[in-house]
């Protein structure tokens, strides 16, 4: 599908796919968009072409989120009540701590979980520092306290992704990697695929996801589609929009100068670009690794940038989806 066909100013989107080719700062590596289930623009920056794998960052949050949607479809989760407590066993888990019988998936999902964890704050307990870097970190995570009750505050924490990873492949006896591969990214045709996993087998589900931009921009097609990809049914329509629509915790505002709430590890935004509103959904990643899904729009935009830890990153894709739904006529 042509630009024009897709209702978007020529022009407008020449100038920006110009413009970043010509920036001074080469971190930006590609641009997909897609309108009504057809690719309309697929540009790449660099050495990086369709094939390349990108580190997404904290964008794989989302796609944990979505993997719960799958193992919920296939009865390996209950639903979102289910505690995070019942979702592991007592006999392999002996130091799971019973505070978790108060926490649900939903609160997970939320990063509202009150567990003693915070990313901005390295002496908590559940921060990632603890457990990243040991063998197996299973047992330790397990048994993280809370904090504060369950449900009041949105906290972001990697723990949360974490705790749903090892759910899933604590019910299907298998790393995240190879579940997401059998359930998820097989189906969709990802080719290739990295995701780190330790020696336990278990899988870094707070992000250390390297994808190709183009199959990055599949996973927000299929939530644009409801769940649905070539006629199958991978996730239950009914989760993807709880996904869609939960408005979570308004406070991310503070923390996040791009998002209005945050819930079911997706952030949603009401923004108004050259003279229209719009209502999205996006993963985010660190560097500026941005997946947005416009619904009522039917357009799904994938930004990939190596602006890891730089402050310009996340501004820069803000900038680039700005400029490509106000060049929507």
């Amino acid at each position: 599908m042509s630009l024009e066909d897709a209702g978007f100013n020529k022009d407008s989107i020449d100038y920006l796919v110009n413009a970043l080719s010509e920036s001074s700062k080469k971190d930006f590596r590609g641009l997909v968009i897609i309108k009504d289930n057809h690719l309309v623009l697929e540009a790449y920056y660099g050495t990086y072409w369709r094939k390349t794998v990108h580190d997404i960052r904290s964008a794989g949050k989302s796609v944990t989120a979505l993997l719960a949607g799958v193992a919920i479809k296939e009865g390996l989760i209950e639903d979102l009540d289910q505690s995070v407590y019942s979702m592991f066993s007592e006999k392999v888990n002996p130091s799971i701590n019973e505070d978790y019988k108060k926490i649900k998936l939903r609160h997970l999902l939320d990063m509202a979980s009150g567990l003693d964890a915070d990313t901005d704050d390295l002496e908590t307990p559940g921060h990632a520092i603890e457990w990243m870097a040991k063998d197996d970190w299973k047992s330790y995570i397990l048994n993280v306290p809370l904090k504060t009750e369950p449900g009041k505050k949105f906290v972001y924490a990697d723990i949360h992704p974490l705790l749903v990873g090892l759910a899933i492949e604590e019910a299907s006896g298998m790393s995240l990697k190879d579940y997401a591969q059998e359930k998820l990214f097989g189906p969709l045709g990802f080719e290739p695929v990295y995701w780190y996993t330790n020696s336990a087998n278990q899988t870094g589900a707070a992000g250390n996801l390297y994808l190709t931009a183009f199959d990055f921009a599949k996973l927000g097609l299929l939530v644009a589609n409801e769940g649905q990809w070539e006629g199958q049914q991978i996730i239950d329509a009914d989760y993807i929009e709880a996904l869609k629509n939960s408005k979570g915790y308004p406070e991310v505002s503070d923390w996040f100068f791009a998002a209005d709430t945050y819930g079911m590890m997706w952030y949603k935004s009401t923004r108004t670009f050259g003279d229209k509103e719009f209502e999205y959904l996006f993963a985010s990643g660190n560097g500026g690794n941005h997946l947005i899904v416009v619904p009522e729009e039917e357009i799904v935009i994938a930004l990939t940038s190596s602006a890891y830890g730089l402050p310009h990153g996340q501004g820069k894709s803000y900038t680039i989806l700005s400029m490509i739904l106000a060049a929507l006529e």
